[in-house]
């Protein structure tokens, strides 16, 4: 395929260099005329080498490319950085490919994403790009890709129009609603209204992504889903923030996209799958996100039992 990437690319990079090396030479393969490097900084003195370190792998740049660095000398924690970021990102240009440094794309998945964000660049109902597909391989399609309601983002695109959204949920936050009926079961209901609370409340102070997927959600956007996986995520281990325990979806494999593309001929959500999707991911037995948000507190219980057994010896 001969391909020349014209779409800006993101990287968000923290204090994990090996990660970030593996990631960043499938960017050197894409080869983008533009990239664009968010870095928070470090939170001790032994994060403060590994971030330097990570930061020095993206320097070297060696095709015709020009980069723009915002990096933070301070930790900004991996909500603020993440905004922040992309508000910056965003304010420069009209669309992006997105990966964090564990994000490890198939070579398909940039001109997935380029050839979408132009066909669907004067479409608003089309909020979001996704390079993930947590569905297994227990669903075919015909077509290239499917319109979901959630917003996967371990590899991901969008437009300026969209992520400007993101903000104006904030200032609206307060008489927020989503139709709860949109949500297939009780469960699926319950785990929505319960994010919903934690924005309208301001107490979702952890993350990011729950709230872009509840700006779409909102919206009632569609969001593009691949027929198969074209991101794997290699984070999953002890150096991560918050994907510190393995899953069925540690480095799930990513298989290459057929060209040229397949569009669907309706313009809707998808229901069957997402079901199959919601049903692994977010009520997952091996893994939930209300898990996610317990595990800093199992963390901390283990530190002090940990303490305590020292002294007691």
């Amino acid at each position: 395929m001969n391909f020349k990437l014209s779409t800006a690319v993101v990287l968000i990079i923290f204090k994990r260099p090996s990660q970030t090396e593996r990631v960043f030479r499938m960017i050197e393969e894409a080869k983008p005329s533009r990239l664009y490097i968010i870095a928070d900084g470090p939170r001790n003195a032994d994060e403060a080498l590994l971030c330097q370190q990570t930061r020095q792998i993206v320097e070297n740049v060696n095709w015709d490319c020009e980069v723009q660095k915002n990096y933070s000398e301070t930790n900004l924690g991996l909500r603020n950085r993440v905004i922040s970021g992309l508000d910056w990102v965003f304010d420069r240009e009209e669309s992006a490919i997105i990966l964090e440094d564990d994000c490890l794309p198939h070579p398909t998945f940039f001109p997935f994403c380029e050839e979408l964000l132009k066909y669907y660049k004067a479409c608003d109902q089309v909020m979001h790009i996704s390079g993930d597909n947590f569905l297994k391989g227990k669903m075919t399609f015909v077509e290239s890709y499917y319109f979901s309601k959630y917003t996967h983002v371990w590899g991901w695109a969008t437009w300026r129009r969209a992520w400007c959204l993101f903000h104006r949920l904030e200032s609206e936050h307060s008489n927020l609603e989503l139709d709860l009926q949109i949500f297939q079961t009780p469960s699926e209901r319950n785990f929505w209204k319960t994010l919903l609370e934690q924005v309208c409340s301001h107490r979702m102070d952890y993350t990011w992504d729950y709230q872009w997927a509840i700006t779409c959600l909102a919206h009632r956007g569609l969001c593009v889903m691949p027929a198969s996986n074209l991101v794997s995520n290699i984070g999953f281990g002890s150096a991560a923030t918050h994907t510190q325990e393995s899953t069925w979806f540690t480095d799930l494999p990513a298989f290459p996209m057929d060209f040229p593309l397949r569009h669907p001929h309706q313009m809707e959500w998808d229901f069957d799958a997402d079901q199959y999707s919601a049903s692994n991911f977010f009520n997952a037995t091996t893994f939930s996100w209300i898990e996610f948000v317990k595990a800093p507190l199992r963390r901390f219980v283990a530190g002090v039992k940990k303490i305590r057994k020292r002294y007691e010896l």
